[in-house]
């Protein structure tokens, strides 16, 4: 048996689950956890309808009728849990059959998360330093100011 319970060894196994209000649910035991709540695929439930007693049928003697509803996937709060028995073992999965679907082409790669995996490419100097379309560049003879020179250690001077 697993640590963690009897509980924990019935994960992925097909199971009753009879209910407070006699309602019974049997499918395949994906979770649970400590108040007992549990989640059900394939889910089905079955409950006994008592048949009216203006429209007999047939089979007069039996009274009742149990009728099935699909329910699918199910959240089963654990307080009204009475019972849990097995109905059967987990399905059995196909190793040798593999991949279903074939690998397609290019690279799988995480998309918009941070930063790039290369360097940016060096591109154009934005439009705000770049003379209007039309005029020349500086005049000869027309040094910006003193002061506006590169840093210390990094100009040519």
């Amino acid at each position: 048996m697993k640590s963690g319970g009897k509980l924990s060894a019935l994960i992925h196994y097909r199971l009753k689950v009879t209910l407070n209000d006699s309602r019974t649910l049997v499918g395949q035991l994906l979770a649970f956890d400590k108040h007992m709540n549990l989640v059900i695929a394939e889910c089905e439930e079955f409950r006994r309808v008592k048949s009216k007693k203006g429209a007999k049928t047939a089979d007069e003697d039996d009274d009742e009728q149990e009728m099935k509803r699909t329910l699918g996937l199910v959240i089963l709060r654990g307080e009204t849990i009475v019972t849990i028995s097995v109905e059967g073992p987990p399905p059995a999965v196909d190793e040798s059959k593999g991949p279903q679907i074939g690998v397609g082409p290019g690279m799988g790669a995480p998309a918009g998360r941070g930063m790039g995996l290369q360097a940016p490419t060096m591109r154009q100097a934005p439009q705000s330093f770049a003379p209007p379309p039309g005029m020349p560049g500086m005049m000869p003879g027309f040094a910006p100011p003193p002061g506006f020179g590169p840093p210390p250690g990094f100009g040519g001077r």
